[in-house]
């Protein structure tokens, strides 16, 4: 079953791109991964899937409910954590979460407690005494405090420090692995290298990838690091090069054959060949004419 389904969901802002045609679907119980850059078209493609802006074609469904025509049932089954969240000033931490939580006709007390501790959220603050990590927390406790089946964050992480970064994946691998389905929205491909088993690429507002974490990241090119002397002038396949102490870094996808007698021409201390990371391999999905490795 599909936790959240789109079907060539289009969203234009009079003549300029919002998104186009993005099709994808997040399986129950999924922890999914929706990357690219700011201005690519994720929190477009997230306001619009929620019904919080209306779309211009196409279709999506969040928990079996339309998004627009249903944007009631879907709130009411999703956590929500939109990318710069504002709260009423005057008010305390704790009657933030109280209202979210009588907004859903739900007692989430203790809940809201355990998660404040787990993130070191002072709840008797006044939330303009708040910094921005501290204000990000509280998003953070209003869409998980009342558990819901769904959880759509976009640029969850940003403002917290590695160690409330740390707590709070924690938090979501557990809500995971007892059954919630997770939609991630991040710039930052290490945390859905870590955390998510599948992954959508985004660019210009539309969709140019959609696969496993590890079969994205999957490349015929490799990370080279030789230490040492090597003249590679002319040799193709090479990209991405660093040169620094005496060291040469650089990924390459031609022929094994040609490198290891440029290699073996030259004088070489070191050498490490690994496969790239989901950085690297993401910088060339987002090349200008579109080719990848």
């Amino acid at each position: 079953m599909d936790a959240i389904k789109l079907e060539n969901l289009t969203k234009h802002y009079g003549k300029n791109r919002g998104i186009e045609g993005i099709t994808l679907n997040v399986a129950a119980g999924e922890f999914f991964g929706f990357i690219g850059p700011n201005g690519a078209g994720k929190s477009t493609t997230i306001r619009t899937l929620l019904g919080l802006i209306e779309k211009t074609g196409g279709n999506a469904w969040v928990g079996g409910f339309a998004a627009g025509a249903e944007k009631t049932q879907i709130l009411e089954r999703t956590g929500y954590l939109p990318s710069e969240a504002i709260f009423y000033q005057g008010m305390r931490v704790k009657d933030i979460l109280k209202l979210s939580a009588d907004l859903r006709k739900k007692d989430c007390r203790k809940i809201a407690a355990q998660l404040c501790e787990r993130l070191q959220l002072p709840a008797n603050r006044k939330v303009e005494e708040l910094s921005f990590g501290n204000r990000k927390k509280v998003g953070i406790v209003c869409a998980l405090q009342h558990q819901p089946e769904i959880l759509i964050l976009d640029e969850p992480t940003s403002g917290l420090d590695p160690l409330m970064q740390k707590a709070f994946f924690e938090i979501l691998q557990e809500r995971n692995k007892a059954g919630t389905t997770i939609f991630l929205s991040s710039h930052i491909l290490s945390e859905v290298q870590r955390n998510c088993s599948r992954a959508a690429i985004i660019r210009e507002g539309r969709l140019i990838a959609c696969d496993r974490v590890e079969a994205l990241s999957r490349t015929n090119a490799r990370r080279v690091t030789v230490q040492g002397s090597v003249n590679l002038e002319g040799l193709d396949g090479i990209r991405d090069k660093k040169e620094l102490a005496g060291q040469t870094s650089f990924l390459y996808g031609g022929d094994m054959n040609r490198l290891l007698q440029r290699l073996a021409d030259g004088q070489i201390a070191d050498l490490t060949v690994s496969e790239p990371d989901l950085t690297e391999v993401f910088l060339h999905y987002y090349e200008k004419d579109g080719e990848t490795l």
